[in-house]
């Protein structure tokens, strides 16, 4: 009669598989932390082009339509000319007062010493200055800055909640 023989099983202790879960754990807690950084960080840059396209809307406005005046919201910007079909900003940011994209919210209002100016082609008021700012829907998680700027075009930027006031000016920096 031939011995029998014990097969014997390999595998994985408790432990082995617990240091193992460990180690994946550590590594997926480094990766989703740089996913928000980098999404946080994306966010602010579209915040700053969605500024910056504002900016040039509202040139464009005040030369073809606003007679020397600025829009005083963002859905005014999203009006066309009479004659065309091409508003002066994407619907993005001119399908509410306050429209949110890429995680910031954006508001469009009169600037620090605006008055009224004369009706633009659609019958619509216009303003002589303008004050835009992008603030972040969730402080410190869609964004950590809030952004401002006025007809001057120059984009101010806060570590803070809450945008640049104007005057603009510390702690309040130049966007660059």
């Amino acid at each position: 009669m031939a011995p029998r023989s014990h097969s014997s099983e390999q595998g994985f202790t408790l432990i082995e598989l617990l240091i193992v879960v460990a180690i994946i754990s550590i590594l997926a807690a480094f990766s989703i932390t740089n996913l928000m950084k980098t999404k946080q960080g994306a966010n602010e840059v579209s915040a700053v082009a969605s500024l910056q396209a504002i900016s040039k809307a509202q040139v464009g406005y005040s030369t073809s339509c606003g007679n020397g005046g600025y829009a005083t919201t963002l859905t005014t910007l999203g009006a066309p000319t009479p004659g065309t079909n091409e508003p002066y900003l994407s619907e993005d940011l001119t399908r509410a007062a306050t429209p949110l994209k890429a995680g910031y919210i954006f508001t469009l209002g009169p600037g620090a010493d605006a008055a009224p100016g004369e009706n633009d082609c659609n019958g619509t008021a216009t303003q002589s200055a303008y004050y835009a700012t992008a603030v972040p829907q969730t402080f410190g998680q869609t964004g950590s800055r809030s952004f401002a700027m006025n007809a001057r075009g120059t984009i101010w930027q806060v570590y803070a909640a809450t945008p640049p006031a104007e005057p603009f000016g510390p702690p309040a920096t130049t966007y660059k």
